[in-house]
């Protein structure tokens, strides 16, 4: 995690919701100081630490924040996991803010976890770049907290040859060869493969890592038999929660799944000042 970019980034979401000032906190002064409890409203997994430590503290400086969990920790309903001292105002200012970014890291880290559950230890779990911009490296952050790994970060650190790559050249061992030759040996490459023929091209190239890409199970099998141990391989594409135990089975080392990043569920999360009372508006209707 990059804590410089991190408190960046956290400065860009505070000013976006605050603007010229929060109007309904100016309600109150600067001697109203409160206690806030903040409560997990469903099992998951905790990430985000860092978040609330930095998150706070660039409201108001003299905010004390004491965290109850770790990152990777899985949390109950009913988890308090954190408790924030400090002026009214400034707590209520930077709820929302918090909150969100906490309930999707710890949504997506739930998820996650539940994968890596699926697969018993065969195969790892990892994310794509189907993350949402401006959350890639939170998002990332939480992959990790769930017990997954990270594929590449970017364009910028691992070369990934896919079809619209391959379309441009005569063959795969081609593609390799002119990727070596512009950028040199210490980037790893990886081919995405859809049939047999390709997945011998490909080890022949020289390829880093090879990926079956919209693969049957039983495909995947077949063609692990041409890749030789030294090269990774991945499955991608078309996976999902009720079929992650049996692409595991296959013998594949990896499957990045797009899903974990662009379609996780919020996990809930509560911000409770000292002295507040959930009232029941709905009387009001009646």
């Amino acid at each position: 995690m990059n804590l410089l970019l991190l408190k960046k980034q956290l400065q860009d979401f505070l000013i976006e919701d605050i603007g010229t000032g929060d109007l309904s906190s100016s309600l109150f002064n600067e001697q109203d100081i409160t206690t806030a409890t903040m409560i997990a409203k469903q099992n998951g997994v905790f990430a985000g630490c860092h978040v609330l430590s930095i998150g706070y503290g660039l409201i108001d400086s003299e905010v004390k924040t004491e965290i109850f969990v770790k990152d990777g920790d899985f949390i109950k309903e009913g988890t308090v996991l954190a408790e924030i001292k400090g002026k009214r105002a400034s707590l209520l200012t930077g709820e929302r803010v918090i909150l969100n970014l906490l309930q999707r890291l710890c949504g997506l880290a739930t998820i996650t976890a539940k994968a890596v559950s699926l697969t018993k230890g065969n195969a790892k779990i990892s994310d794509t770049r189907k993350t949402t911009p401006g959350l890639r490296m939170l998002e990332k952050y939480a992959v990790r907290c769930g017990g997954g790994y990270n594929h590449r970060m970017g364009l910028y650190d691992t070369v990934m040859l896919k079809d619209n790559h391959l379309a441009g050249f005569s063959s795969i061992q081609e593609a390799v060869a002119a990727v070596r030759k512009t950028l040199g040996h210490t980037v790893k490459i990886e081919v995405e493969t859809e049939t047999e023929a390709q997945v011998i091209q490909a080890v022949e190239a020289g390829a880093d890592i090879i990926m079956f890409d919209n693969c049957t199970p039983e495909e995947i099998k077949q063609r692990l038999q041409f890749v030789p141990p030294h090269i990774i391989t991945e499955a991608s594409g078309g996976i999902g929660m009720e079929s992650i135990e049996v692409y595991s089975n296959t013998g594949v080392q990896f499957l990045s799944l797009g899903f974990l990043t662009h379609s996780y569920t919020a996990l809930d999360i509560s911000l409770i000042l000292k002295g507040a009372v959930k009232h029941d508006y709905s009387r009001n209707l009646r």
